[in-house]
């Protein structure tokens, strides 16, 4: 097989969490490019579906789904749900989160209020952990199942499943609240220890750990404010934030045979954050 033919996932079919916008929308764009039958999902309905409409229009074969990744039984539906309209899954993107809150510093160096330890909101520890962290595993628990089940339309059994971790799961991260550093944390041990498990059945677990990428999530306020982003873009060593479809190639790597001998890894693409203050 040729370098490039291993990048090929036509008619493979992918699901993806956190569909609606952001990496994860960029998740679902790449995989529809690619040829491969996909199923976005996320809490927002209206947003999904029109993400989905969109893709549907441009030629792409893909469904939408309502989720809450922190639902157990309803993330089993919406993994049946789309097993049953593409009969099988090959590729599952685990990457619904939420991100800032109470409890962050924000780029201008200033402290939200009630955002110390011992004084914010802890529901918004539950939360993270409950979505970020638990809705990551009830995601990967389904897509084990499906993978091992069989492909699209009763391909091959194994496949490749994707978690959204964060560099803030590996380094501290002053702009990021603290519950959502150890959430992302425990995404990143969660991937070697299912790597591990299910490496017999030929189902690869990865993670990918952003940095700075224009988002709802990780940087809504850089597209409000030109001069707080420009100088949180000097402190990144490769000049500034991402925009989404910087992960793309990345994507498209690790969902297909290209990345055939990778498992139980994460991928920085953060711009060299986590190399520290280098400039």
């Amino acid at each position: 097989m040729s370098t490039l033919a291993q990048f090929d996932i036509a008619g493979r079919s992918a699901l993806v969490t956190g569909a609606a916008s952001g990496i994860g929308l960029a998740f679902a764009e790449v995989m529809a490019e690619a040829g491969a039958s996909v199923t976005l999902t996320d809490i927002d309905t209206e947003g999904v579906e029109r993400e989905a409409e969109r893709l549907r229009a441009a030629g792409a074969k893909v469904r939408a789904d309502t989720l809450d990744v922190a639902d157990r039984a309803a993330t089993e539906r919406v993994f049946d749900a789309h097993a049953t309209a593409f009969g099988g899954l090959d590729i599952c993107f685990a990457n619904a989160g939420i991100g800032l809150g109470p409890g962050f510093v924000a780029p201008d160096g200033s402290r939200v209020p009630d955002g110390q330890v011992d004084t914010f909101d802890a529901d918004l520890w539950d939360k993270s952990i409950a979505i970020n962290l638990t809705g990551a595993y009830n995601t990967m628990r389904h897509a084990a199942r499906l993978m091992k089940a069989g492909g699209a339309n009763g391909g091959r059994k194994g496949g490749s499943i994707i978690a959204t971790a964060s560099n803030a799961g590996l380094i501290l991260e002053p702009i990021v609240p603290m519950p959502y550093m150890p959430a992302k944390a425990g995404v990143l041990h969660l991937v070697r220890a299912l790597a591990q498990e299910l490496a017999a059945f030929r189902i690869r677990v990865n993670a990918i750990a952003p940095g700075p990428f224009v988002t709802n999530i990780g940087g809504g306020w850089a597209k409000s404010d030109p001069a707080v982003r420009a100088a949180f873009d000097a402190t990144i060593p490769l000049g500034g934030m991402a925009e989404t479809d910087q992960i793309k190639p990345l994507a498209l790597l690790l969902a297909s045979d290209a990345s055939s001998y990778i498992t139980g890894t994460h991928v920085l693409i953060d711009g060299g954050v986590a190399l520290g203050n280098v400039k």
